[in-house]
């Protein structure tokens, strides 16, 4: 959700309970606000203690990751995904790499918070041995 629609729905729910019920409203309003922002901030923290303990941009597979991605999805719900902190590959902090123990990776690309695209980079193949003669 648009942050901007998000605290102007939030404005206009405290607004109709002052209007509606005074100040027992307004009191309800925001304590409805701030349980909802306790509920964002726990989700948060929830997400990152669980990637804490994985190493970082360390994933299963990276191909089932990139199956699971779609445009859109925000950096903390990639994380909720891969268990693991991405490791971040420019200093803009746009860029993120997950890798699995085969080589395979994952880079995404986010702009504004929303991941725009990503790309399954897989290693070159071994040589094959030499025909016997």
């Amino acid at each position: 959700m648009n942050p901007w629609l998000g605290w102007a729905l939030a404005a206009l729910f405290v607004a109709l309970a002052w209007q509606g019920y005074g100040w027992q409203g307004l009191l309800f309003a925001l304590s409805a606000i701030v349980f909802w922002l306790l509920l964002q901030f726990n989700r948060s923290v929830r997400v990152m203690k669980n990637a804490s303990h994985a190493p970082v941009g360390h994933v299963g597979s990276a191909v089932m990751l990139n199956a699971r991605l779609r445009p859109g999805m925000t950096l903390l719900q990639v994380i909720a995904l891969t268990k693991s902190l991405g490791r971040k590959l420019d200093a803009a902090g746009e860029a993120w790499a997950w890798e699995d123990e085969s080589g395979s990776r994952v880079e995404l690309h986010f702009v504004g918070g929303k991941l725009t695209r990503f790309t399954l980079v897989r290693p070159d193949p071994p040589e094959p041995p030499p025909p016997d003669a």
